[in-house]
């Protein structure tokens, strides 16, 4: 297959907008007889004179109408390319998101990230995917746009930014009488637990740190998400763990309360396949997600 030298490109369009090789050499700050060479270069790839004398000036040959407005996009191509930001029209982007999340964070920030994205960029749509697993191939495949959710849940190649920091604290409903009192590991582990784990999982970092003073809980239900652990609180004499941040719009009728245990932070991150970082409209919803998030409390 022959190889062709595309910066001729770049010279054909300045030479067809021009319509001179003077005033084409002065466009691409090459000397007249650099970009004479470079016509006779040009004539020699496509098979046809490009430009013709007509009286003093030169006029494009058929040939050259027809290749005009090819060459142009093109360039414009290239320049879309290699300045990815500059191209990026917010006001005209019309493209659909998939953002994997849980319920939690859906309902803690979902409302201002819509908001936020619809101001800045009314024809963009959001569409947040279920998050029912760790699973990293969605977004190897491109089935998804970013996975939002605890750093260490992806694969080694994909890239991650933090967005927040969380923790567990536990939750009961209003007059629960754990509270009349100083919630200690021994009162806490006095009544009966309902627990989150998406892989129906009976233990976790609580228990971890319950484990050293030789107590345990007591699990009686498992559940999948923390608004259904606050639900079945809020109507049950439950104690359930939950992340703070999922308690912050879900306080009616439930409180909630340090743990008497301790228990690791909860890193929040986004997370993104290589083949999306340098997208100008991805890299900006990565922003939005970023902003709306700093004002995490």
């Amino acid at each position: 297959m022959p190889s062709h030298d595309l910066n001729l490109l770049t010279a054909l369009d300045a030479l067809l907008a021009e319509g001179s090789v003077v005033g084409a050499a002065k466009r691409l700050q090459l000397s007249p007889s650099a970009m004479s060479r470079t016509l006779a270069r040009l004539r020699d790839a496509v098979g046809d004179p490009i430009l013709v004398r007509a009286g003093r000036s030169l006029v494009p040959t058929p040939r050259a109408v027809a290749l005009r407005q090819r060459v142009r996009q093109v360039i414009e191509d290239a320049d879309a390319l290699f300045n990815t930001d500059r191209q990026l029209d917010l006001g005209r982007l019309e493209r659909l998101f998939t953002i994997r999340a849980n319920d939690g964070f859906v309902e803690g920030f979902g409302a201002r990230l819509i908001a936020l994205v619809a101001a800045e960029a009314p024809g963009v749509r959001l569409r947040f995917a279920p998050k029912p697993n760790k699973d990293v191939s969605a977004l190897r495949e491109a089935r998804i746009d970013l996975d939002i959710g605890t750093e260490g849940e992806t694969g080694p190649e994909l890239l991650r930014q933090t967005l927040f920091r969380d923790r567990f604290v536990g939750v009961v409903r209003v007059g629960h009488p754990l509270l009349q009192a100083a919630i200690t590991p021994e009162t806490y582990t006095a009544f009966n637990h309902v627990t989150v784990s998406r892989r129906g999982l009976a233990t976790g970092p609580v228990d971890a740190g319950l484990a050293p003073l030789g107590l345990t809980r007591r699990i009686v239900a498992i559940v999948g998400n923390f608004p259904s652990a606050l639900t079945i609180v809020r109507d049950s004499d439950l104690i359930g763990t939950v992340s703070a941040h999922s308690t912050l719009s879900r306080l009616d009728g439930v409180e909630r309360f340090e743990l008497p245990v301790p228990t690791p932070p909860l890193v929040i991150a986004q997370m993104w396949h290589p083949r999306a970082d340098a997208d100008p409209a991805h890299r900006w919803l990565r922003g939005c997600l970023r902003q709306i998030c700093s004002a995490h409390p």
